[in-house]
C-alpha cells in the first residue's frame, strides 16, 4: 500500500515537473489571452440574439433534419474552440506583414459576420436575408482557409468543420425561410 502511495506521489511530481519545464520554454504570450476572449464575444454576442429569438423560432415549421438545439450548441463550442486555436497557431507562425494584416481583417469580417447572422435571423427575423449573409460568412471561412493554408496546413484545417457546418447551416436556414 505504502509503495503505491510513493508511486502515485512520485508521478505527481513528474507532472508537475513536467509542466514547469514546460511553461519555463514557453513564453507567456499576450494573444493567449486576446484571441480566445475574441471568440468568447462572438460567441456570447451571438447567443444574445439567438436566445432572445427562441421564442419565435420554437414557434417555426423546422425541417426534419434540424439537429436538437442542445447538438447545435456543442458543434459551436467545439468550433469556437477550434477557430481560437487556429488563430492562435496562425499568429505564432506569421511574420507581421501586409498577408498578415489581410488575414486579422478577414478573422474581424468573420466574427462580425457570425454574430450578425444571429442578430438578422433570431434578433429581427430576416430569414431571406440571412441566407444570403450566411453564404458570406462561408465565404470568410474559406478565405481564411485558403489565406492561412500556405503559413500554416495545420491551422487552416482547424477552419474545416467551420466552414462545413456552416455549409449546412446555411441550407438550413434556407429551409426554413422556405417553410415559412
Amino acid at each position: 500500500m505504502q509503495s503505491l502511495l510513493v508511486d502515485k506521489s512520485i508521478n505527481k511530481l513528474n507532472v508537475i515537473i513536467l509542466y514547469v519545464d514546460l511553461t519555463k520554454n514557453m513564453k507567456l504570450k499576450l494573444n493567449y489571452f486576446i484571441i480566445p476572449l475574441m471568440v468568447v464575444f462572438v460567441s456570447f454576442a451571438g447567443s444574445f440574439f439567438t436566445s432572445s429569438g427562441m421564442n419565435w423560432y420554437k414557434a417555426l415549421s423546422l425541417p426534419s433534419f434540424t439537429p436538437p438545439g442542445a447538438a447545435i450548441g456543442i458543434v459551436w463550442t467545439v468550433i469556437f474552440i477550434l477557430t481560437a486555436l487556429s488563430a492562435i497557431v496562425f499568429y505564432n507562425k506569421s511574420g507581421r506583414d501586409d498577408k498578415f494584416n489581410l488575414i486579422i481583417f478577414t478573422f474581424l469580417v468573420n466574427g462580425f459576420l457570425n454574430i450578425f447572422w444571429s442578430f438578422l435571423f433570431f434578433g429581427i427575423h430576416f430569414m431571406g436575408v440571412a441566407v444570403f449573409e450566411a453564404v458570406f460568412l462561408g465565404f470568410s471561412v474559406l478565405a481564411l482557409i485558403f489565406l492561412i493554408k500556405p503559413m500554416s496546413r495545420f491551422a487552416a484545417f482547424l477552419l474545416l468543420p467551420y466552414f462545413l457546418w456552416v455549409v449546412f447551416a446555411t441550407y438550413l436556414t434556407y429551409a426554413v425561410w422556405a417553410l415559412n
